[in-house]
């Protein structure tokens, strides 16, 4: 393990953030006299932002704990083009409209990790829209697109892959690293950013930026990535069977939220630990180290920690408190995740298996079937037999709600509203 000077990049290192560096010894030295700004750009593609996401907002929350400052970019310009990284199909087109609406629904999740404010290593937020939205074409081509060599583009994952795979790459999309090499540049000139940071898979697009610099006559700018998220089995992380773990409560609750990190595999919890709490490392190195059934006392502190620096201490502590009263002591909790049912539609009989599907529990009416089969699925805690019940006010419990399981772990409160 190295030894820097700067306490941001001993933090990054010893808590397992760094993947890649264009100049570590350049970087270490600037961050180290508290002069290292840094920027993450994250384009406006839904109403919330992701767990990936949020591994990176953890690299700009220990920047600042460093004493360095944190640039958070909106991609207001940049979602307009669309990121080809990682896609096997070009991004759908998303309105002018769309985008502004999601870019309000993500702002304020920043705040929950990051200070923002006036003082010398407070947090600022940017929108590339600003600038890209503002350029001519022509100039465009002129001023910035001359430096870059086509044959150097076509070496890059984000297209090189594409192209592997025999998948169609459009002009607009190919065009997506030449617009975040320039957010660097602009972002140096008018901030005196050094530094941008983001996953792995954005390594080519921000060594764009960084030869961008060079050509264009800023100072020294460095690039910095973190490993793309895998679990111990291998498994792409951030997925769930109801979809993406998202960062807004209103569309992924502080239960749900819990309850990711409390099913986190055993191999996981130190590493996870390091990378979305906050805890000390000498704490971390105790609950790392638990085996056999005491590994699910760290599991529930992960969950219980990743969830307050997320949603709030007191949201943490009830996911926690539903959890132990729903699982430990068999109780219905009230708060746990609730889906409202239009009161019609429960009284002309709501079909179980249809019932599964609006809860988010299952994805489809065939996977409810074959949950029944094996016993997965319970209404009330008890184990539904027949895919042909109906569920009807003989259901209701007398808190008014009918409970949906789909195994031990993940339950839904249905609604007659």
């Amino acid at each position: 393990m190295t030894a820097f000077k700067s306490d941001f990049l001993n933090t990054l290192q010893e808590r397992g953030f760094i993947h890649q560096c264009s100049d570590f010894a350049g970087l270490d030295a600037l961050a180290a006299k508290g002069e290292a700004t840094a920027y993450v750009g994250y384009d406006c593609t839904a109403p919330s932002l992701h767990i990936g996401n949020y591994l990176t907002m953890m690299m700009l929350h220990w920047l600042q704990q460093s004493g360095n400052k944190p640039i958070t970019l909106m991609g207001g310009g940049t979602t307009m083009v669309g990121d080809p990284s990682g896609k096997d199909e070009t991004r759908a087109i998303r309105t002018v409209t769309e985008i502004e609406a999601n870019k309000a629904s993500i702002r304020g999740v920043f705040a929950k990790v990051l200070r923002y404010g006036e003082s010398k290593s407070d947090a600022i937020m940017l929108d590339n829209a600003e600038w890209l939205t503002k350029l001519n074409y022509i100039d465009m081509l002129r001023d910035v697109g001359r430096h870059f060599s086509v044959n150097r583009m076509l070496t890059m994952d984000s297209v090189r892959l594409r192209l592997e795979r025999e998948q169609e790459m459009s002009f607009i999309e190919f065009n997506y690293m030449v617009c975040q090499a320039y957010d660097f540049v602009e972002l140096a000139k008018r901030t005196g950013c050094s530094l941008q940071m983001g996953g792995s898979d954005q390594w080519g697009n921000i060594i764009m930026g960084v030869d961008l610099g060079r050509r264009m006559g800023t100072h020294q700018l460095y690039a910095l990535t973190t490993p793309l998220l895998t679990t111990a089995s291998g498994a792409k992380m951030g997925k769930t069977a109801q979809g993406a773990v998202w960062l807004n409560a209103d569309q992924f609750s502080p239960y749900d939220f819990w309850q990711y990190w409390r099913n986190t595999e055993d191999a996981d919890v130190g590493k996870f630990l390091k990378l979305f709490t906050t805890l000390p490392m000498s704490e971390i190195r105790k609950l790392e180290v638990l085996g056999g059934s005491e590994i699910n006392e760290a599991k529930k502190v992960l969950a219980t920690e990743a969830t307050a620096l997320l949603h709030g201490r007191d949201a943490a502590s009830e996911a926690a408190e539903t959890a132990r009263r729903t699982f430990e002591e068999g109780a219905l909790a009230e708060t746990l995740p609730t889906v409202e049912i239009p009161r019609g539609e429960f009284d002309a009989g709501l079909g179980v298996l249809n019932a599964f599907v609006k809860a988010g529990l299952v994805a489809s009416n065939g996977e409810a079937r074959r949950q029944i089969k094996g016993g997965g699925l319970r209404v009330n805690d008890e184990p539904v037999t027949d895919e042909k019940m109906a569920l009807s006010a003989n259901h209701l419990t007398p808190e008014g709600v009918i409970k949906l399981s789909f195994g031990k772990k993940k339950h839904i409160l249905l609604k007659p509203a």
